[in-house]
């Protein structure tokens, strides 16, 4: 049985489905630990959405990365960025876009990795390779942007388990923070939700959860921030 709260945002999520105002095509973003894709699944789950997730266990230089990553850096670099081309031409092809989706990853986020893991002329190869892949990638409706510091994404990701994550090191993830604060900085592309989402679990806990998706229900455009306080019972 549904919780009065649950009940009234469906509701919510209904009425806006019928008018044609709710986001046909959501992204969630962050760095690695942030919980993108648990949110990009329940999200999809939520709206009755299709999902689009990276597929990162597929990159056969990842592992490798993560030990050596002076070394591996390109290869993996270069990997992900064929990968989510192919992924876009997919969908482009069978008109899969025609449809609402939620995607675990912006395409715009091979050149924030690409920046922070090469050096100067392995990122000038990269570019140029970028530069000539004609991918047309669909803007967003809406951006979800996941914030939390590095000591909460470390714990996060050592508590998921992911044995090829477990190298990955400190300077790496502060770093990729720092990269990703950045970059949402100034991203002006679709609207987007800034998420606090240190203190909170999106995932198991229902009432931040629900929170969230009532503030993504009335955003329209512009820049957003999600700092939820506790409810009082």
């Amino acid at each position: 049985m549904h919780s009065l709260n649950e009940t009234t945002l469906n509701e919510r999520i209904e009425q806006r489905r019928r008018v044609g105002s709710l986001p046909r095509f959501i992204a969630v973003e962050g760095p690695i630990g942030a919980g993108k894709t648990s949110l990009a699944k329940r999200l999809a789950m939520t709206f009755g959405y299709d999902l689009l997730l990276e597929q990162a266990e597929e990159n056969p230089f990842l592992t490798r990365f993560y030990q050596d990553p002076a070394r591996y850096a390109l290869q993996t670099e270069l990997f992900f960025l064929f990968q989510r081309a192919d992924q876009l031409r997919q969908i482009q092809q069978q008109d899969l876009f025609a449809g609402p989706r939620i995607a675990d990853f912006l395409i715009d986020k091979n050149r924030l990795f690409a920046e922070v893991t090469l050096d100067e002329d392995e990122f000038e190869l990269y570019r140029n390779v970028d530069d000539h892949l004609t991918v047309d990638a669909p803007q967003p409706d809406l951006v979800i942007y996941l914030q939390a510091p590095s000591p909460v994404l470390r714990q996060r990701i050592t508590r998921r388990g992911n044995d090829f994550e477990q190298r990955i090191q400190g300077d790496y993830l502060d770093r990729l923070s720092n990269a990703y604060t950045e970059f949402f900085h100034f991203y002006d592309r679709a609207p987007l939700l800034i998420v606090n989402a240190a203190e909170i679990d999106l995932v198991s806990h229902d009432r931040d959860y629900q929170q969230l998706v009532s503030e993504l229900l009335d955003i329209r455009s512009g820049r957003h921030y999600f700092n939820p306080r506790p409810l009082v019972d």
